[in-house]
């Protein structure tokens, strides 16, 4: 573990395929190096790489289990199952059982054989884990089968867990005379990680396991993390990792409610890990996320590429090079630099990076914003064939995304073009619009007011040629949705600068012409969004929460498990200040009973 958050990535994997086939600690290590190369380039090949290898490190931890001889005495099995039944402890775990009596002949010691033997219990720390690694990569694929796969996976995980931690805590003071550093320290690192999981999951899969009788507890989560941290055992990086990626999480998709108050813990968690992995790649790469999130993108900029560096010439080198490569053009583009990041996403398009074809849409994008029409359009014309690439299984939500989105332009021959702003509409969707300094945002704004006002213009010009021509072939103009997705993407604009208030009218002209927005159907969840974004910022929390559960209620629309997630924090923050629920009877209004008309007066 030392050679892995040291970059001597090779070094790591030899050590680790020497007892692989028999130790299930070192399947593990094997497969939480393919999880972190799957998790970086989000590749089918290397997906699979690492569902097999965790796969394996599973069967072998289970094969250990099931090949001892060791069986708990069916009275404590029993008063286990019965215990746990009964009790109502909403964490999921078992309820705390009595330390086993101390006999005085054994000078304060139990027995050993009175407990699971430690290889066992660390065996089910093995198993857990592999069970929650295969569950996170589940849980990227951003789909409701996806999400219950996850789920699935996170309940056999704690049920794995809570065997061992039901013995850790009938050990008493005692514990550390039957169980190892390292085993204790899986529990903590597994245990905290789930409650920080599930509590970032849409309200939808969590009602699924509320059902099943438990809930997540983000503040066990942290609390098990930061002693698992504390301990210095062979987990702790990977505890340092599992805060930052929460951190990262939180802060990139609700910047507006989460970047204050994270900043500080982020930060300090991040000088913890680099103090014992100075050169780490994986740190120096959130390094480079927190900038971003404190608006230095140059800094940022230049971590991703210490990041990349730091990897040259080792096993994860390509990977690294790839997502720092993904990274800084996303910075240049926030940066409004939109020649160079269209540079970075034509070179990962070619690469085959995650999703060429939203690389190369996003190519187009940027020469759109430059005014190279002519290279746009011959980028967005390649986009519908990267998307159907056949070595891919099946069509991601962002290659469906692209696809619309070209065959929106090519309706009107691509004629509509001036009244569209491709990149902007990308960093909306991202929620991005809170990296960008004062004067870029300014920049922002005044493109999309010059671009409403094209709008505004073409309109002009058609009426007109309805008051003069009877029967026109032309049909009236229907901008509603160029008009939706400009409103919206000023007012994050100028909730990100603050200018609240100013908000208002746009968000409501939209509201009151939803039905007339035909094609983004993303566009009216996204609406009820930054509507409560716009509320928070002015104060009103209480009306916040009401039009997040306005937005949940939407379903079927682009990008709509990444609002799901982001609706889920945001409503977690809630909870948290102590904002309740609303019934759905006051967000959704009074309601006729089937009526067609409703009634003058309420009983």
């Amino acid at each position: 573990m030392a050679y892995l958050f040291d970059n001597k990535f090779m070094k790591a994997k030899s050590i680790f395929q020497k007892k692989a086939s028999v130790d299930p600690l070192y399947a593990l290590g094997l497969g939480a190096m393919g999880f972190i190369k799957a998790i970086m380039t989000y590749h089918e090949t290397d997906m699979d790489a690492a569902m097999n290898a965790l796969t394996t490190a599973y069967t072998v931890a289970k094969t250990q289990i099931e090949n001892t001889t060791f069986k708990k005495p069916f009275k404590d099995t029993v008063s286990q199952y019965f215990t746990t039944l009964l009790s109502t402890n909403s964490t999921g775990l078992p309820a705390n059982p009595p330390p086993m009596a101390m006999p005085s002949s054994s000078g304060g010691v139990s027995s050993p054989d009175a407990f699971i033997p430690n290889g066992v219990l660390r065996a089910h720390v093995v198993k857990a884990e592999c069970c929650l690694l295969i569950g996170i990569l589940q849980m990227t694929q951003e789909s409701v089968v996806g999400y219950l796969k996850c789920g699935l996976n996170i309940r056999r995980a704690y049920n794995s867990y809570s065997i061992v931690w039901q013995e850790y805590k009938r050990m008493g003071q005692e514990y550390t005379k039957y169980m190892d550093c390292d085993t204790i320290s899986g529990i903590q690192f597994g245990i905290g990680a789930v409650h920080l999981i599930l509590s970032s999951m849409p309200p939808k899969i969590l009602k699924i396991f509320s059902i099943l009788g438990w809930k997540s507890d983000k503040q066990l989560g942290f609390a098990l993390l930061k002693l698992c941290l504390e301990g210095r055992g062979i987990r702790a990086p990977l505890a340092s990792l599992t805060l930052l990626a929460y951190y990262s999480i939180l802060t990139s998709f609700t910047p507006q409610l989460y970047s204050k108050e994270l900043m500080s813990p982020a930060i300090e968690c991040l000088l913890d890990a680099q103090t014992h992995h100075p050169n780490s790649c994986f740190f120096l790469f959130f390094a480079a996320r927190i900038a971003r999130i404190a608006r230095n993108l140059p800094l940022s900029t230049q971590s991703f590429t210490f990041a990349a560096e730091s990897s040259r010439g080792e096993w994860i080198e390509v990977a690294m090079k790839q997502n720092a490569d993904y990274e800084i053009g996303f910075n240049l583009a926030l940066q409004l630099d939109w020649k160079g990041s269209a540079s970075y996403f034509e070179q990962l398009s070619r690469e085959n990076y995650w999703s060429p074809a939203f690389s190369k849409y996003f190519v187009g994008a940027c020469y759109e914003m430059i005014g190279q029409r002519s290279e746009a359009i011959l980028a967005f014309a390649e986009v519908p064939d990267l998307a159907k690439d056949g070595a891919k299984k099946k069509t991601s939500y962002i290659d469906t995304y692209v696809s619309k989105k070209v065959e929106f332009f090519q309706k009107s021959g691509y004629q509509d073009m001036d009244l569209i702003l491709p990149a902007l509409e990308i960093l909306l969707v991202m929620n991005a619009f809170g990296y960008l300094e004062v004067e870029s945002l300014e920049i922002c704004l005044e493109t999309v007011q010059s671009t409403l006002e094209k709008i505004y213009e073409r309109e002009k010009a058609e009426y007109t040629i309805r008051l003069r021509e009877l029967v026109p072939t032309v049909n009236p103009p229907n901008y509603y949705d160029h008009r939706a997705i400009l409103l919206l993407t000023k007012a994050a604009i100028l909730n990100s600068l603050g200018r609240h208030e100013e908000t208002i009218v746009h968000l409501n002209w939209i509201l009151d012409h939803k039905n007339r927005v035909e094609n983004e159907n993303w566009v009216i969840p996204f609406t009820y969004w930054e509507s409560g974004v716009s509320s928070w910022g002015m104060g009103n929390y209480k009306k916040s929460r009401k039009l997040w559960q306005l937005a949940m209620t939407s379903s079927k629309y682009d990008f709509e498990y990444r609002m799901a997630v982001r609706l889920s924090l945001a409503l977690g923050k809630c909870d948290e200040m102590g904002i309740s629920q609303i019934d759905d009877d006051q967000i959704k209004g009074p309601t006729t009973n089937g009526r067609k008309r409703m009634p003058i007066l309420s009983a």
